[in-house]
């Protein structure tokens, strides 16, 4: 299990070298569409839209693919937190089954994702589909992973998509540890019957959160080392997110007193 650093941060040894070849994958497919061998089609993101659409192309780009990292708990790297009873649920702050019941503190985070057909120009809302979301706790820790919080599976859920396309998740506002951008992990299925029986992922990427948003939040009590964290990084020197994360950053709304909501469209 994962232990922490100098000052109590968890460490996430092993992460980079477990990102590295679906980064590099990542990176060649942009270099080709550099060169116009792949077209690279925009579409709207939280109401906005991220780039224009290609005469190349009748349809949308899909979400960028990245790396699920070291703490998926979907069954790839150790325990497999898919198959247990109550996974699927929409209030992912309080851990579930016979784990220890504890409960995710921060800043109260709604998590609205909404999955579209890539192939119709992000038109059709996929119905039917799934999506597993994970990410760290205000400490910056995984549960089921993280020294201290293994007996723990807060933060990690599943929902299937409602007719236009959407889950909706209740969560809090995750920290920022060292080396990452503050990110949401999440998994696409094709139907609630497959993600939990962990099979069959369709897409796998991540929502990155504006800095501005994360400087509030990390102004208020518990974030301290997130926000001395955030301190030396940048969107563009991120190691997932420095590629290109106009698809992938959240449109948010909300205040650090009521909660914030995190939109994003998700093409697949």
């Amino acid at each position: 299990m994962n232990g922490r650093d100098d000052e109590g941060l968890p460490e996430h040894g092993g992460g980079l070298a477990h990102d590295l070849p679906v980064l590099a994958r990542r990176r060649m497919i942009r270099l080709m569409a550099g060169a116009g061998l792949v077209p690279l089609v925009g579409c709207t993101s939280g109401g906005k839209t991220s780039a224009a659409p290609s005469a190349s192309s009748a349809g949308c780009a899909e979400i960028p693919e990245e790396t699920a990292g070291p703490f998926p708990g979907d069954g790839s790297n150790g325990v497999n937190v898919l198959k247990e009873s109550g996974v699927v649920r929409s209030d992912i702050t309080r851990s579930f089954g016979d784990f220890a019941g504890g409960t995710a503190d921060g800043v109260p985070l709604t998590i609205t994702l909404t999955v579209v057909d890539a192939a119709s120009g992000c038109g059709t809302p996929k119905r039917g589909a799934a999506v597993y979301v994970w990410h760290c706790d205000r400490e910056g820790a995984y549960s089921l992973y993280s020294e201290g919080v293994t007996g723990e599976n807060y933060l990690r859920g599943v929902q299937e998509t409602d007719e236009k396309g959407r889950v909706t998740f209740r969560s809090v506002f995750p920290g920022c540890y060292p080396g990452r951008w503050p990110h949401v992990h999440f998994e696409v299925y094709g139907s609630l019957a497959d993600a939990t029986a962990a099979t069959s992922i369709t897409n796998t990427s991540q929502l990155a959160f504006p800095k501005d948003v994360c400087d509030t939040v990390y102004a208020t009590d518990g974030y301290g080392a997130s926000a001395r964290n955030l301190g030396g990084l940048s969107l563009e020197d991120d190691g997932v997110f420095g590629d290109g994360h106009d698809h992938q950053l959240a449109a948010m709304t909300g205040t650090t007193g009521g909660g914030y909501t995190a939109a994003l469209t998700v093409p697949v």
